[in-house]
């Protein structure tokens, strides 16, 4: 997909989340959408560095940005899974995804990321 298309349909896909699940009351206003080719490139200021492994997105909650690293998104689908999969955690408290985190559990176990992942399959509510 075209990153003029990522954006456009972020944009809509993130108004529908606002509209099926509403505002988080951790965050006074909602997220802000942000696009970059890859987390190296967000955290390095490069824009062509590259590493390993790009996620697909990222729910930041110093700055309450969700970010989309555009060419891993491969489909609408897709596209509408992970702006689900993020926002959901824009629902979430901050302070218990770390604290999760401390208390051993993972990526694949962490409570609040199992239930993004869930929140994935009303992917077709928003697209």
């Amino acid at each position: 997909m075209k990153l003029k298309e990522i954006e456009k349909l972020s944009e809509q896909y993130l108004q529908k989340c606002k509209e099926l699940y509403g505002y988080s009351k951790f965050f006074e206003c909602e997220p802000y959408l942000e696009f970059h080719k890859s987390i190296y490139a967000r955290y390095s200021g490069e824009e062509d560095a590259e590493g390993e492994q790009s996620p697909d997105a990222e729910f930041d909650s110093t700055d309450n940005s969700l970010i989309v690293y555009y060419p891993n998104i491969k489909s609408k689908k897709h596209l509408a899974e992970t702006i689900i999969h993020e926002y959901t955690h824009y629902l979430q408290s901050p302070t218990w995804m770390e604290r999760y985190y401390k208390m051993g559990y993972t990526y694949d176990n962490h409570p609040y990321e199992l239930a993004a992942i869930k929140a994935e399959k009303d992917w077709k509510k928003v697209a």
